[in-house]
């Protein structure tokens, strides 16, 4: 029996889709501009951004400005970004991140503040929800919130969102992000992602690897994480799991790691591991990606014992890139967190073990690059984490969200 092809219900749905994530990742785009990049005709792009205005999704404007041409103007389609938002949640190592962002990527208002290193996930959830219930009373009634995401900097299980293991937390099988979305009370799952996933996602999608469809995103706080972009799709593997870049071996039997193993890449590079190096103590009221940055800037301004611990720290994290290169043959490795500064500081110590231990052919063109997104990569991914199943199938997704009476905190 033949399959048939798809309906007009399910090419509209796709266009539908198509176009909104269009004006989401690009910008504000007249009808013409719409119709030449999707390669549709004007009556389509008319009848489409029809419906997307009717779910209050987008709205259609003449053009601003003095770059407006004689005769009849094509209409701008712009993202109803002050409508339509997620939270994107962040719980990092040293602080943790609540930002309301509206369609388009507009961060529209954001709660962050300094977490404890100790602390338990009760206090976590707590800070999360009172951040989180602030930004959603000042959103307005005439809002809607179409998604959550929590980026979290451990392992996650994709089949229910559990956080398996997290650094410096005894989370067991944590499932905070139903804890969220329960305290919450706005109807909506709280999906939970690793960190450094969400952060390659958000380089690919708004940051340096804009137009580059394999990219690695390396992560460093405590530990070391990684995500990959694999043909334009974030690689997650069987269980989500995949990415765990940190936890490869690049030193056997070397510096004892946290998840049990020795000569981990995240042993080798990770933040304690260069303040050690450097006959550093953590100091309580400077954090780590402070501290890490201190050395740095020591190693520059020719202090040794910095310098000696730069050095050793850079070739590991050199090897590490060099494996990676091998394996995946990406056009862009993207260092974030404290590797930013650690690749700043031994950029041309890792480009020389680079050309010396990766093969020539995969190497010949990777670009190395620190994240055009700063300390926002985690954010700005948990909201297009967030962002995807609104984009996917728009006015189904608004029609759901918008039958029952909507529930303020």
């Amino acid at each position: 029996m033949m399959k048939g092809g798809p309906s007009q219900e399910d090419i509209r749905r796709h266009n539908l889709g198509t176009l909104l994530r269009f004006v989401h990742l690009r910008g504000p785009a007249s009808r013409a501009t719409l119709a030449e990049s999707l390669g549709l005709n004007r009556s389509t792009i008319m009848a489409l951004t029809a419906d997307l205005t009717a779910a209050g999704l987008v709205r259609e404007e003449l053009p601003r400005g003095p770059g407006r041409r004689a005769g009849r103007p094509s209409l701008v389609v712009r993202p109803e970004s002050t409508r339509v938002y997620v939270l994107a949640f962040e719980a990092g190592v040293d602080r943790f991140v609540v930002a309301r962002v509206g369609l388009g990527g507009v961060v529209l208002d954001r709660r962050e503040g300094v977490r404890a290193r100790d602390s338990d996930p009760a206090e976590l959830l707590g800070a999360l929800v009172a951040g989180a219930r602030s930004l959603v009373r000042k959103a307005g009634s005439d809002t809607v919130c179409v998604g959550a995401t929590l980026g979290f900097p451990g392992t996650v299980r994709r089949s229910d969102d559990t956080i398996m293991f997290g650094p410096n937390l005894d989370v067991g099988e944590l499932r905070l992000g139903d804890a969220l979305s329960r305290r919450l009370g706005l109807g909506i799952p709280v999906s939970v992602c690793n960190d450094a996933n969400l952060g390659a996602l958000a380089e690919h999608e708004r940051g340096a690897g804009v137009g580059c469809d394999n990219l690695i995103y390396l992560h460093g706080d405590v530990g070391v994480g990684g995500g990959i972009i694999a043909h334009g799709r974030l690689l997650g593997g069987d269980e989500g799991f995949g990415g765990e870049i940190g936890h490869m071996i690049i030193n056997p039997g070397g510096r004892l790691c946290a998840c049990g193993s020795r000569g981990c890449l995240e042993a080798e590079v990770g933040e304690r591991t260069l303040l050690a190096h450097a006959g550093r103590e953590e100091s309580p009221d400077q954090p780590g990606r402070d501290a890490v940055r201190a050395v740095v800037a020591a190693a520059d301004a020719g202090d040794i014992a910095a310098r000696e611990a730069l050095h050793r720290v850079g070739g590991w994290l050199a090897l590490g890139v060099a494996n990676l290169v091998n394996v995946f043959n990406p056009g862009m490795v993207v260092f974030g967190g404290t590797l930013r500064d650690i690749y700043l500081g031994a950029a041309a110590q890792i480009r020389s073990v680079l050309a010396t231990s990766a093969l020539a052919a995969p190497r010949e063109r990777v670009k190395l690059r620190t994240p055009a997104l700063g300390d926002d990569t985690t954010i700005v991914g948990a909201a297009e984490f967030a962002f995807a199943e609104v984009l996917s199938d728009p006015v189904q997704v608004l029609t759901r969200l918008r039958a029952p009476e909507d529930t303020r905190v």
